[in-house]
Formats: structure tokens, C-alpha cells, sequence
């Protein structure tokens, strides 16, 4: 079973612990570079991108991140995916692994925060129904555009893409872990026990 850590410095890592403890997975919760010797794949949850970053440069954890996305999994959502970007459009530590550009807060803010399904076809190899998936959003990013290596996995009906994939890097811009639907925490989990 894969080994993931969840970056608990600020925003919903609890969520994510419950989510990926449902499906058998080993949890810790990583704060410090120590934090992440022996994990498979690491989640960076949503909250406050800014903050998140701010935590992480003082907490040394800047090239420990980086160097640990250079080999292992990393999923961002919402916060976690502007944190994993290389480009934000404004000034703030970004880890810059994932060749993604997001806008922060694309959708509004909290009043305009919304629930959609979404077809999400990489989801497949974990639910061969294929059965929509009900997405939360939350102040949320807009993933502008990927280059590169990266690929979309989801859009909104206007096209916007709101789910991306580099590799064993994925970004959200929604919140998985206030779903029960575990399956996006299960695409990450085969994602990262992948060589």
C-alpha cells in the first residue's frame, strides 16, 4: 500500500488523512524536510496559497519539495495546485514543478463558490463505469493553460480545465477531500506505487 504524506502547514491535510485512511493507505502529516523520507507521494491541499508558500520557505521546505517532486508524486488542489504551478501571474513562492499557469480565484470568492459534474476519463482506471464526478469548488484557481508534458484531464462545460496531469505531478482546482468519492485520492495513490 502506497505510503502518502499530506502537507500540514495550513488548509484541509485532516480531509485528506480521513480520505486516503478509508482506502488503506499509510498517512503522516509533513511539516518538516524529515517529514518526507520514505513516502511514496505527497498531497498539497487547498487553502491559502500564499500562506502555504510563506510556511514552506520558512520552514525550509522549498528545495526538499522540490527535489522530492522530481522523483515521487505530487498532487496540489485548489491552493496546492497554484503552489505546484510555474506560473501564478503574481509574486509568491511557488514550488514552479508542474508546467501549468493558474489564476488564482478564477470564479470569485467564497458566495460564488459552486458544485459541478465533471467527466473525468482518467478516472476510468480506477472506475471502469466511468461515472461522472461531483467536483466542489472553493474560491477556486483556474489552471489558464499547460504546456510541456502536462495534459488536461478535466474541463468545465465552457472548456475551462480545471484538472491537469505532468508525469506523477496532478493538479485540482477543486476539493476532492469534502467528497465522499475517493477516487481522484485512488488515481494518486496508483500514481504514486508507479515507477
Amino acid at each position: 500500500m502506497a505510503r502518502i504524506g499530506v502537507l500540514a502547514l495550513q488548509g484541509a491535510f485532516l480531509e485528506h488523512i480521513q480520505a486516503l485512511r478509508r482506502l488503506g493507505a499509510e498517512t503522516r502529516e509533513v511539516r518538516l524536510p524529515a517529514h518526507l523520507a520514505g513516502l511514496d507521494g505527497l498531497i498539497i491541499p487547498g487553502g491559502e496559497s500564499t500562506t502555504i508558500g510563506k510556511l514552506a520557505v520558512a520552514y525550509d521546505l522549498m528545495d526538499p519539495l522540490r527535489d522530492f517532486g522530481q522523483t515521487h508524486a505530487i498532487w496540489g488542489t485548489c491552493a496546492g495546485a497554484i503552489f505546484l504551478s510555474r506560473d501564478a501571474r503574481r509574486h509568491q513562492p511557488l514550488l514552479r514543478l508542474m508546467d501549468i499557469t493558474v489564476e488564482r480565484n478564477a470564479f470569485g470568492s467564497q458566495v460564488n463558490s459552486f458544485e459541478i459534474d465533471l467527466d473525468v476519463p482518467a478516472l476510468h482506471m480506477v472506475d471502469p463505469e466511468g461515472k461522472p464526478y461531483h467536483a466542489i469548488f472553493i474560491r477556486a484557481p483556474l489552471i489558464e493553460s499547460v504546456a510541456g508534458k502536462a495534459e488536461v484531464l478535466a474541463s468545465l462545460p465552457d472548456g475551462q480545465i480545471v484538472a491537469a496531469r505532468e508525469g506523477r505531478l496532478l493538479a485540482t482546482s477543486f476539493h476532492p477531500e469534502l467528497t465522499r468519492d475517493d477516487r481522484f485520492h485512488q488515481l494518486f495513490m496508483e500514481m504514486a506505487k508507479s515507477d
